[in-house]
């Protein structure tokens, strides 16, 4: 018998139910405590949540949370998907394709011109538009290994909680692409969720915040959860930090963005260092994404492109993109009877989202096909996209 279906908005009379499946999906078991404080998160938090009901039962579910991110220096609005999840009795009936293709109509209708995602499946995501675009480091260091414990003139100031750390993370965010512009509600519910422990700053010889860091040690190893600063001496003094915990640790690991260069810095530079695939972006608007876009300012490019987005047909076909002297972007849709008046370039929102981001370049991107046609109008193109790193350091 066919399912009778319909896909509503989740109201916080649906809490019990949705955690009951979150918590089978994800293998979870928590605890009354941590019942009541995602009750109390979820009441507070800034999000849509969307659900399939089969036969008037809760099948599938997803989560947009509404969140703020940066891209060369500029904040954009960006719709956080989490919490996909299906029953499995409910499972391979395209409930969550179904449920995702309504949240990118939802996300382009209030105006989110980016979405980011955790993936089970980076190959599954791929399909619906989501392309990688962030990894980070992984380091495991030994004891032995750590930098070298060195005076410096300020001072280490253990916090009692998150607060005097938001103006150094925001410091740091607005250098990557695809970092979190935080909110109050975010410290107050998710880092502590996410990243408990103790929490540090390091305040310079006049005073002034330049740096931080948010760590646990258990069993003899130390996780460091952020390592955050603004200066040179501040990088210094948090390792010198580290590095006085050495009779109660045999190893430190923490997450860094992929242009750290920790390992420069070392006696010994034959550290464990891992590249791990992070989060998925997809750009939702495609024209309103390249019209809000920072672009370089200098000589005025124009292109044609061919843009192939099936779950999101708004961004589907052909256009002039041109970018002015002052670094203002446009995406101009040619009609069913223009043609492309000079050679362009194809590609599919995934890869134009790569590009964007800063994750991979136009050139490589055309070096395996993922944009096809003229290299000369992509380079131009390329020359008026700022370079930032991506990193994202949270996890949703």
């Amino acid at each position: 018998m066919q399912d009778t279906i319909e896909i509503k908005q989740l109201g916080h009379e649906f809490f019990d139910q949705s955690l009951e499946l979150s918590e089978f999906a994800f293998q979870l078991k928590k605890s009354a405590e941590q019942k009541e404080r995602l009750r109390a998160m979820s009441l507070e938090e800034p999000a849509d949540r969307w659900a399939i009901f089969a036969n008037d039962q809760l099948a599938a579910q997803v989560t947009v949370l509404d969140l703020q991110t940066y891209v060369a220096g500029k904040v954009f609005s960006m719709g956080g998907v989490a919490n996909v999840a299906t029953w499995p009795e409910y499972r391979r009936r395209g409930y969550v394709a179904k449920l995702l293709v309504h949240a990118i109509q939802e996300m382009k209708k209030k105006g989110q011109l980016l979405s980011f995602l955790s993936p089970f499946s980076f190959s599954f995501y791929r399909k619906f538009g989501w392309e990688t675009y962030t990894e980070h480091k992984l380091y495991t260091i030994e004891t032995k290994q750590l930098p070298p414990r060195s005076p410096y003139a300020g001072q280490m100031v253990r916090e009692v909680d998150y607060a005097p750390l938001h103006s150094i993370y925001e410091r740091y965010a607005v250098q990557y692409n695809g970092a979190l512009q935080r909110s109050e509600h975010w410290w107050k519910y998710r880092i502590p969720q996410r990243k408990p422990g103790s929490v540090v700053t390091y305040r310079n010889s006049d005073g002034d915040k330049q740096g931080y860091l948010i760590y646990e040690v258990r069993d003899r190893m130390m996780t460091v959860h952020e390592l955050i600063y603004l200066k040179e001496e501040a990088r210094r003094a948090l390792w010198s930090f580290i590095a006085q915990h050495d009779s109660m640790i045999d190893r430190v690991q923490f997450r860094a963005p992929v242009d750290d260069l920790l390992a420069d810095t070392l006696g010994d530079p034959r550290i464990k260092q891992e590249i791990v695939p992070h989060f998925m972006a997809r750009i939702v608007d495609a024209e309103a994404f390249i019209s809000s876009y920072p672009f370089l300012q200098g000589k005025q490019v124009q292109c044609m492109i061919e843009l192939h987005d099936e779950y999101a047909p708004w961004n589907t076909g052909k256009y002039e993109w041109s970018i002015d002297e002052e670094g203002n972007g446009t995406l101009s849709r040619l009609s069913d009877e223009e043609t492309m008046r000079t050679e362009g370039i194809a590609l599919d929102i995934g890869a134009l989202s790569a590009w964007l981001m800063g994750y991979r370049s136009g050139r490589q991107l055309s070096g395996y096909q993922r944009i096809q046609g003229d290299l000369e109008a992509i380079n131009r193109l390329q020359n008026r996209i700022p370079e930032h790193k991506t990193y994202l350091s949270d996890f949703f």
